[in-house]
């Protein structure tokens, strides 16, 4: 058999194996960690294991019964994925009243059912009051799971009412290890920071050419500071691509120029790379308007999921950040 369980993950299938083996299956878990760790694969392998009918001692489904085989096509009637919308990001009322009709059902095999919501951070207010009746009227042989790397943002009513499981972060070494068998041996360490520590980010990170990306966007940041290029035709360009990631950088720049400016180890930086160019950015700076600068980041960030026109918010961010290197 080959083991599908990712190797920092080892510790958690350990737990979930033995809900498995003793028969004491939560009615709601709450699975959380970073992005990037693999969550939804843990959570399927999970939810697979407990429809299997064949299970290896360990709890991991066998592959090969008829359980299986429908888990795999997509077709088990026992299973149900509740994702945002199709062209939304929330998860809304509509989905969660199609679920609590499902469950007035019993289960059609023999095990258990298994219901997955992700990113359970997506259901709307409307929706996860509708869900909270579900986790306090639980079904028979029925266990959600909920999948978020924000818990903060679920409610306090839902998150008391599950068990928790964190996914482990992975030590550099099983990192670097995983991302070497998945034939990406190519600046590691860089891919790694970028994803902060999350292997499959940094893998998927690999893919998309995000260091080139980066490193474009980086360019056209010291440009702006230098009055090279206008802010607002950067605005235009940086609008259209990952305007979360772009941010992040951003906020992550000015983090590695304030512990250049205090003298901390290039190990320390997000961006060791680039340390050369934020050194002599840091050095020009007043670290009161560094800060004040900073606050304008967070901003941003916590209105990113609203309707805020991206394009007006990036020529805010790349004016003043102009102006704080002219000022």
């Amino acid at each position: 058999m080959i083991n599908p369980i990712l190797p920092w993950q080892q510790h958690n299938w350990e737990l979930l194996g033995s809900y498995i083996n003793q028969q004491r299956i939560p009615q709601a878990l709450l699975i959380t960690g970073r992005k990037g760790l693999g969550k939804y694969q843990l959570a399927n392998q999970f939810t697979q294991s407990l429809l299997c009918t064949a299970r290896f001692d360990n709890g991991l489904f066998c592959g090969h019964c008829s359980s299986c085989v429908l888990f795999t096509a997509g077709t088990h009637p026992d299973f149900m994925l509740i994702t945002p919308e199709e062209d939304k990001k929330i998860i809304g009322i509509d989905a969660i009243r199609q679920l609590i009709t499902k469950l007035t059902l019993k289960p059609q095999f023999e095990s258990h059912r298994v219901v997955l919501i992700n990113p359970a951070d997506q259901l709307n207010n409307a929706a996860a009051n509708g869900f909270l009746k579900c986790l306090e009227e639980p079904n028979e042989r029925t266990c959600v799971l909920l999948l978020t790397d924000k818990p903060a943002k679920l409610p306090a009513t839902i998150r008391s009412r599950c068990q928790k499981l964190a996914v482990s972060m992975p030590s550099q070494q099983q990192a670097t290890a995983w991302l070497n068998n998945q034939k990406v041996t190519e600046n590691i360490d860089v891919l790694l920071s970028l994803a902060q520590g999350a292997p499959l980010l940094a893998k998927e990170y690999a893919s998309d050419a995000v260091i080139k990306i980066r490193l474009q966007c980086f360019n056209d940041w010291v440009k702006v500071a230098k009055a090279e290029l206008n802010p607002i035709v950067v605005a235009e360009q940086w609008h259209k691509q990952n305007v979360s990631m772009i941010l992040f950088w951003q906020m992550s720049w000015i983090t590695d120029m304030i512990k250049c400016r205090f003298g901390s180890d290039p190990k320390q930086l997000y961006h060791a790379d680039l340390q050369n160019n934020l050194q002599e950015l840091s050095s020009k700076l007043n670290l009161k308007k560094v800060y004040t600068f900073y606050d304008l980041l967070i901003s941003s960030q916590q209105k990113i999921e609203t309707q805020i026109n991206k394009q007006l918010m990036f020529e805010e961010i790349l004016i003043q950040w102009a102006k704080l290197n002219h000022g």
